[in-house]
C-alpha cells in the first residue's frame, strides 16, 4: 500500500523542502523500517523548493499477518489470499505512527515554529476501501477543510460483468491548508474508519488512541458519532465512553500552543506580514466609521485571528461576530479568543456556523462586514448567490473585501506561471477584473466603492499582493 504527501510552495512557505524537516526524513535518503507485519519505506519522488513529495510504501507479508493473529483457530485460505497487503487499512495507520511518530507528536527541533504553520498539502491514499462510497469519504474529510477527490479504481468490479456492481476501492486525494501534524492525525484515524475494519482486536486502550490522535478536531466534527463508532468497531461501551470524553474535550480543552507561540520564523514570515497588513487595513476601515459603527461581522472568520485583533483594537464595540462554514474552525477560533474564560467577551463576541450562500437573519443589521480572502474560494457559479446574499440580504452599511492580486503572482519565483496562490482558490482576479466586479456590485446594490492595495507595491507596476475594496451603502 502507498500513501503520498505533497507540499507546494506558497507565499506563506516559499520552500516546500520544509516537509522533509517536519517528517524527519531526508529527501536524498532511502528510509526503511521493519514492522511486525512487513516493511515500511519512505522515499521522495520529487524534491525542489517549489514542490516536494514524500511517499510511504508499506510492504505487507500476508503470511506474517496470519501467523501473528489468533492462535485459537487454524488459518483459512481466505486469510492468506486477501486484499490486506494492497488495500489501505489500519496497517497504514500503524505504519504512519511507526514511521512518522515524531511528526505526529508535533516535534521539530530545527524548525519548531513550522510545526503549527499550515502548509499547502495534498495527501493521496491509494486503494482505500470504503463501503459508503465517495459520499462517505467527503463526509469525513470536507469538514476538516479539505478539497476531496475520490475516484473509484476501477469503476466496476469487472467490465465484463457490470451486473456485479461498482468497486469499493478509491484513490483519495485530500488537499488544503493544514499542518503536517494534523494531516497525519486525520489520516491515522480516518483510513481505518473508511475501511471499516481493523487488523487487531479493539480493546479499552483504543479509546485513548482515538483521543490522543483525534481529540482536538474530532470533538467538533459533525460526523464524530459515525467516526467514533466505526473506529471502535461498534463496541457500544467504548463508543459511549469516547463520545463522553470528546464532549468534555469540546467544553474544556485548553488553548492550543499556536495561540501563545513566539513570532514565526522565516518559513511563515511572509504570510504573517501580509496577513497582519490586511488586518491593519481592516482596522483602519473600521476606525474611520467609528463612533457610529457598533457591530462588526467577519464573514469567513477562520480561526479568529482577525477577531482577536479587532477585540484588542476596539474594546468599545458592542458586538463582534464571526461566521464560518466549518464547525472545527469555529472551535479553534473559540479557543484562540478564550471565550470560555472571559465572561465579558463571551457576551460581546459571537461565533456562528453558517454559509455565505444561504439567507441567515442572524447576519443582518451589522454596521460593518469583512469579507477578507474569501471570495476566491467560492466556485464561480455560486458567486452570484453570495453577492445577492451579502449585498442584497445582509446589506451591511460598510463592507470590506480583500482578495489576491493575480498580477502580483509573477513576483514570486516559487509560484509557477498561471498557478494560484492556494490549492483551494477557484479563481484569482487581476486589478481590472476586481474593479469591474466591484463596480458592478456597487451599482446593482446601491453602494459606493473605493479601492486600495495592501502590502508592498511592485516596482514594475504589478500592484500590491492584496487588493481591497471598501463598499459604503448609499443613504
Amino acid at each position: 500500500m502507498i500513501f503520498s504527501l505533497t507540499c507546494t510552495a506558497t507565499e506563506a512557505a516559499p520552500d516546500s523542502a520544509i516537509l522533509g524537516y517536519l517528517l524527519h526524513k531526508h529527501p536524498d535518503k532511502w528510509f526503511e523500517k521493519p514492522l511486525t507485519f512487513g516493511t515500511a519505506n519512505v522515499y521522495y519522488p520529487e524534491s525542489s523548493p517549489e514542490r516536494t513529495t514524500a511517499c510511504l510504501a508499506v510492504r505487507i507479508d500476508p503470511v506474517a499477518i496470519v501467523r501473528g493473529g489468533s492462535k485459537s483457530a487454524p488459518a483459512s485460505l481466505a486469510e492468506y489470499v486477501s486484499d490486506r497487503p494492497y488495500a489501505a487499512s489500519s496497517f497504514l495507520s500503524v505504519a504512519i505512527a511507526e514511521v512518522f511518530g515524531t511528526a505526529l507528536g508535533g516535534r521539530c527541533e530545527k524548525f519548531p515554529e513550522a510545526v503549527d504553520a499550515p502548509l499547502a498539502l495534498s495527501a493521496t491514499v491509494y486503494a482505500l476501501p470504503c463501503d459508503g462510497g465517495a459520499a462517505a469519504i467527503r463526509r469525513v474529510f470536507e469538514p476538516l477543510g479539505y478539497t476531496v477527490t475520490a475516484d473509484a479504481t476501477p469503476e466496476l468490479l469487472d467490465d465484463r460483468f457490470p451486473q456485479w456492481g461498482e468497486a469499493n476501492l478509491f484513490t483519495v486525494t485530500v488537499a488544503g491548508a493544514v499542518t503536517v501534524r494534523d494531516c497525519l492525525s486525520h489520516l491515522y484515524v480516518l483510513v481505518p474508519v473508511l475501511d471499516n475494519a481493523k487488523h487487531y482486536f479493539v480493546a479499552d486502550d483504543e479509546v485513548e488512541k482515538l483521543l490522543r490522535r483525534g481529540g482536538d478536531w474530532l470533538s467538533a466534527h459533525p460526523a464524530k458519532e459515525y467516526i467514533t463508532a466505526r473506529y471502535l468497531r461498534y463496541r457500544r461501551t467504548l463508543t459511549d465512553a469516547a463520545l463522553l470524553r470528546l464532549s468534555e474535550v469540546a467544553e474544556v480543552e485548553p488553548e492550543p500552543d499556536t495561540v501563545a507561540a513566539p513570532e514565526p520564523a522565516p518559513v511563515v514570515a511572509a504570510k504573517t506580514r501580509l496577513n497582519d497588513e490586511r488586518i491593519a487595513a481592516a482596522i483602519e476601515a473600521i476606525r474611520s466609521a467609528i463612533p457610529s459603527a457598533k457591530r462588526v461581522l467577519d464573514l469567513g472568520c477562520g480561526e479568529g485571528k482577525t477577531l482577536f485583533a479587532l477585540r484588542e483594537a476596539f474594546p468599545a464595540l458592542e458586538n463582534l461576530t464571526g461566521m464560518d462554514v466549518s464547525p472545527l474552525t469555529l472551535t479553534r477560533a473559540s479557543r484562540r479568543l478564550k471565550l470560555d474564560r472571559q465572561e465579558g467577551d463571551a457576551k460581546r463576541i459571537e461565533l456562528l456556523h453558517g454559509s455565505l450562500v444561504y439567507h441567515d437573519a442572524r447576519l443582518q443589521g451589522f454596521d460593518i462586514a469583512l469579507l477578507m480572502e474569501v471570495v476566491e474560494h467560492i466556485e464561480p457559479d455560486r458567486l452570484p448567490d453570495v453577492e445577492r446574499n451579502v449585498f442584497g440580504f445582509m446589506q451591511p452599511r460598510r463592507l470590506v473585501v480583500t482578495t489576491p492580486n493575480a498580477e502580483y503572482n509573477t513576483v514570486w519565483e516559487s509560484l509557477p506561471g498561471g498557478e494560484f496562490r492556494h490549492t483551494d482558490h477557484r479563481f484569482e482576479w487581476t486589478r481590472a477584473q476586481f474593479a469591474a466586479w466591484a463596480k458592478r456590485i456597487a451599482e446593482t446594490y446601491g453602494y459606493s466603492v473605493a479601492f486600495s492595495g495592501v502590502g508592498e507595491a511592485d516596482s514594475e507596476g504589478r500592484g500590491t499582493p492584496t487588493q481591497m475594496a471598501v463598499f459604503d451603502l448609499s443613504s
